[in-house]
């Protein structure tokens, strides 16, 4: 069955995260987002506040991104950033898995990572960003195996900042069949046309990461 534009943007977390993005541009999507009633506008954790008052009278949640994009931060910095993007209006916490410790093979740092954040946010909903492609499929069931186990809600692909390139249907696929069918995969990184969309959902996904979301609304506004 064809995806509605209200379907597919209840399935999408709207988002700018360019570090050169302004007030303006950040007030701009969340208007976007009302319109199109996205799940939710994605942004950077300084604008976190600025989100949550502009979205106050509407249903669409406030995401942001913590130990974004390196997945190099430490704990205290981790801790620190998702206390204060909950207390400035965060319903949902996507975190980078420091994955340059997964392929050095310290398991450690990452189960310490995710711990920390998931305990920060408790009650909030927690997506752990694998950077699916810089670890490759056997390491990234691990890594989604891993975020389950320690009460993550979501695995999701990429920054879409990385060399490695964003999402793939290949490790979306590997990610639901970690997770189950119960448990969130969100495809971020790469997302910007309706093919796109249609690849991820029928790979497995069920959550989306665009900066694209207007274009494809629009196409199947046009359907």
């Amino acid at each position: 069955m064809a995806l509605s534009p209200g379907e597919f943007a209840a399935m999408v977390d709207h988002t700018l995260l360019k570090p050169e993005a302004t007030r303006a541009d950040i007030e701009t999507t969340c208007q976007e987002a009302v319109d199109m009633a996205t799940k939710s506008v994605c942004v950077n954790s300084m604008w976190v506040s600025v989100v949550a008052n502009a979205l106050v009278d509407s249903p669409v949640l406030t995401c942001t991104v913590v130990g974004f994009p390196l997945g190099a931060m430490n704990i205290r910095g981790l801790i620190s950033e998702t206390a204060q993007a909950i207390d400035d209006g965060a319903d949902e916490v996507d975190m980078v898995l420091p994955f340059g410790a997964v392929l050095g093979g310290d398991w450690d740092s990452a189960r310490n990572a995710i711990s920390a954040v998931r305990e920060a946010c408790e009650g909030k909903v927690l997506k752990v960003i694998l950077e699916s492609r810089a670890l490759g499929l056997d390491l990234t069931a691990k890594a989604a195996q891993l975020s389950v186990d320690l009460g993550a809600d979501f695995v999701k692909t990429s920054t879409g900042f990385h060399s490695s390139g964003g999402a793939d249907a290949a490790s979306v696929q590997r990610m639901r069949d970690v997770v189950g069918p119960h448990l969130g995969v969100k495809a971020s990184g790469g997302v910007r046309t309706l093919d796109d969309v249609n690849k991820m959902i029928a790979a497995g996904a069920n959550r989306l990461g665009m900066s694209a979301t207007k274009q494809v609304f629009a196409e199947l506004l046009s359907v």
